[in-house]
């Protein structure tokens, strides 16, 4: 059954009856980064009916091949091509040959995808970068690696977690001239380690390939999102064209090309083309933006197709009129109903000092469309890939016919529920850290801090969403002392929903947009999250460009996509206005005991409750202690806002306050030491001073004393942002915000130290059962 079949079925299935399409089984990646359970089904392709080109493509995605370093990828080629004896040249190039005279046929698609190389290692432990390649790539690329998770590789083959330093944007106001993303000198990246020779205990060392972490993401009707699916759809597609293809079929010589470096000067298009002398080929790969256009300022030549448009011829003439052997596949395309149409696209060959190597007399650039082309959001169609590899297949075989490949998934195992038992801090984030909670959306963060308490632990939960544990006895003579820390994370909320089927958000807390748009991102319905991508703003790949502060942003400014093409195929999905919007996560270890994830702020501070509250063992009978795990924090404290009001009312206003929050450290190679600066890794902070409270010197000293005669690691300073605690002021609390160090806050990139957390839940459970007036 052709593509074009296969999915007009499945057209008219969602269609007409939409309850019947199965839950989509999620690909679990061999790196094991995020768990499969955040995504839920949606109307995409059928697992026995989707392209086997999509499945060889996720499993492309997972590995990077920045030019020059694609030897894992190509030995995974080699591994899926066995039964065809691949061959392998000294540049890095895969080939595959089969039959024998003439006509002699190529098929080439690219490996590699841009990235970044180590170019020096700081004393202090920080990578610095090379990009390669240098030119030829949106003005955003470096901008879209700030505060994101990347993985850099070893010589001996593993791959090590790192985040690209990143801005925080609490430590921003009233700074003149903060480093630009953009600038290659401010591309740090950051991996756990203290020196240099920390480094290179972990394998890493100059020339070590880094490239962004990635998950390939399905999102609704067919669509397929992330990192370098522009640069990998024609060699999954040709892989599958070898797995199906019938040899006895085979007219002449056909040779499949997997080349190296395209991004770097075509250099394994141009040693195949040395040494291959083809009578036709056919280039398999993303089309090629061009220069400006003279004398129309601003206006530049690119692909303007959309994803879902079937095979693209790409043309460095715009008239759109195929010719020659362009004529020919395209009969072919036409008499078995595949989508073919024409675009732009720039030479596959660069300029070059040398003279290159001639092309076979016949030859096409063959390709699909993508959006955010480029960029770590980058969506293709599935419906696209399959048509472009059956017409490779009819293209290959000479009139053969194709045949089902047969492959089916593998089911999801499910969760194991967590074991009763006192757990450990990392544990404990390993739980928090991927659990989803937008502002005012924080039920499954609730639910989970509920069921890692201990067994005596009993909560309510009040109007405001706060989770509330009283720890102690009301009516005890000593002061009265709680413990709050909030539980809602920074997002996106769903404003309207765009004719288009495009969601319109607006920004839920503080943020750098340009950590968020332009990467994957996630929708939260009331029953399942959607994987998404974060479009981009208009003007984007323009060199002129510049990003738009958050709080400036109108609510309609920012778009998501999700699949949908309609306003009526979003709803059908279930998305809602007021739904939210974030993007994914995953706890990550990095070098020692250094940690990356997104929300470290405030889960952080939940562990260090939870843990408190299993290192007391118990209820404390003569103490008046209470631990509250807030909700709004990052909208202006709100679920601590009205806690505050609600105890004064009763009379019940505490004494003290213990604010368990962010320390937002300058610890950064990007960040000015004037002020925040706390260190990862040496303890605790009393955050004294920041923008909401200043706390007495004599209390400061008296939790730094307590601290030091426990031999907890503490510090103390002044930083930005505010905290809830500062929310009890008015009703006569005194507040004093305990933190731990942390990095480029509210990033996707945000790093901890795990020793700080274990002080910081040590000097809780101190505190719970000392302090008094």
């Amino acid at each position: 059954m052709l593509a074009v079949d296969r999915l007009r079925y499945i057209r008219n299935v969602i269609q007409n009856s939409a309850a019947k399409i199965s839950a989509t089984i999620r690909l679990i990646l061999a790196l094991g980064i995020f768990a499969a359970a955040f995504h839920s089904s949606c109307p995409v392709l059928q697992a026995q009916e989707r392209p086997a080109a999509v499945e060889n493509l996720n499993g492309l995605l997972t590995i990077p091949a920045v030019p020059g370093y694609e030897a894992r990828l190509a030995q995974k080629l080699r591994s899926e091509l066995q039964p065809f004896h691949p061959s392998t040249d000294n540049l890095g190039d895969v080939l595959v040959t089969i039959g024998a005279g003439s006509p002699n046929r190529l098929i080439v698609a690219p490996m590699d995808e841009p990235g970044y190389v180590v170019s020096d290692i700081t004393d202090d432990g920080y990578l610095r970068l090379q990009r390669l390649p240098r030119n030829g790539l949106p003005p955003v690329f470096n901008d879209l690696y700030s505060a994101q998770a990347v993985r850099v590789g070893t010589f001996s083959g593993d791959w090590v977690n790192g985040v690209v330093a990143g801005l925080s944007i609490h430590l921003q106001p009233a700074r003149l001239n903060p480093p630009k993303a953009d600038d290659l000198d401010n591309l740090y990246v950051d991996i756990g380690a203290s020196s240099a020779a920390d480094v290179r205990k972990s394998g890493i060392d100059l020339l070590s390939p880094v490239a962004i972490d990635r998950q390939p993401e399905d999102l609704a009707y067919g669509k397929l999102a992330g990192a370098s699916v522009g640069d990998k759809f024609g060699a999954a597609a040709l892989i599958d064209v070898l797995r199906r293809i019938d040899a006895s079929q085979i007219k002449g010589t056909v040779t499949f090309a997997f080349v190296a470096q395209q991004w770097v000067g075509a250099r394994g298009l141009q040693r195949i083309l040395t040494n291959i002398h083809a009578d036709e080929m056919i280039y398999v790969g993303r089309l090629v933006p061009g220069g400006p256009v003279p004398g129309l300022e601003g206006v530049h030549r690119a692909p303007r197709r959309e994803p879902g448009s079937g095979v693209l011829l790409g043309l460095e003439e715009t008239n759109g009129i195929p010719l020659g052997f362009a004529t020919d596949l395209k009969q072919i395309a036409d008499a078995n109903k595949i989508p073919f149409v024409t675009d732009y696209s720039a030479a596959i060959l660069p300029r070059s000092y040398s003279p290159p190597p001639p092309f076979p007399q016949k030859w096409v650039h063959l390709g699909i469309a993508t959006d955010w082309q480029d960029t770590p959001a980058e969506v293709i169609d599935a419906g696209d890939l399959a048509h472009l590899e059956d017409l490779l297949m009819l293209y290959s075989q000479q009139g053969g016919t194709l045949r089902s490949d047969g492959q089916t998934r593998s089911p999801v195992a499910p969760a194991k529920a967590p074991a009763r038992k006192p757990y450990s801090n990392i544990d404990l984030l390993e739980r928090l850290i991927p659990l989803y909670g937008a502002s005012n959306h924080e039920d499954p963060v609730r639910a989970e801090i509920k069921n890692l308490l201990p067994d005596w632990a009993k909560t309510e939960t009040d109007d405001a969403g706060n989770l509330i544990l009283r720890a102690g006895a009301a009516n005890s003579k000593s002061s009265s002392v709680l413990f709050v820390a909030h539980m809602d994370e920074i997002g996106f909320e769903v404003k309207t929903i765009a004719d288009d089927g495009r969601l319109e958000v607006a920004p839920l807390g503080g943020m750098e947009l340009s950590y968020y748009l332009g990467h994957p991102a996630l929708v939260h319905t009331s029953n399942r999250n959607l994987p998404a991508v974060m479009e981009l703003p208009n003007g984007w790949d323009e060199p002129t460009f510049h990003w738009p502060s958050w709080t400036a942003t109108p609510e309609k400014a920012i778009r998501v996509d999700v699949g949908a093409r309609s306003r009526q195929d979003a709803e059908k999905l279930g998305i809602k206005v007021g739904d939210t919007v974030t993007i994914p996560k995953a706890y990550r270890a990095l070098s020692g005991s250094r940690a990356n994830g997104r929300s470290f702020d405030d889960r952080v501070g939940c562990t260090a409750l939870i843990s408190a509250l299993w290192a007391l063992g118990g209820s404390l009978k003569d103490r008046d202690v209470t631990f509250v795990w807030s909700t709004g924090e990052e909208l202006g404290l709100n679920g601590a806002a009205a806690l505050a009001a609600r105890l004064s009312k009763e009379g019940h206003a505490p004494a003290y306050v213990f604010a368990i929050d962010t320390f937002v450290s300058s610890d950064s190679p990007l960040e000015s030491k004037r002020f925040a600066d706390a260190q990862i890794g040496k303890g605790f902070v009393v955050r004294a001073v920041d923008d909401s409270n200043i706390t007495p010197r004599d209390l400061v000293d008296r939790v730094v004393k307590l601290a030091r005669s426990n031999q907890v690691p503490v510090q103390y300073g002044v930083t930005g942002g505010g905290n809830d605690g500062s929310a009890f002021l008015q009703y006569g609390s005194i507040d004093i915000p305990l933190s731990w160090p942390l990095r480029y806050s509210h990033s996707p990139g945000e790093v901890i130290d795990t020793r700080d957390v274990d002080a910081l839940s040590r000097i809780i459970t101190l505190l719970a059962k000392t302090w008094s007036n």
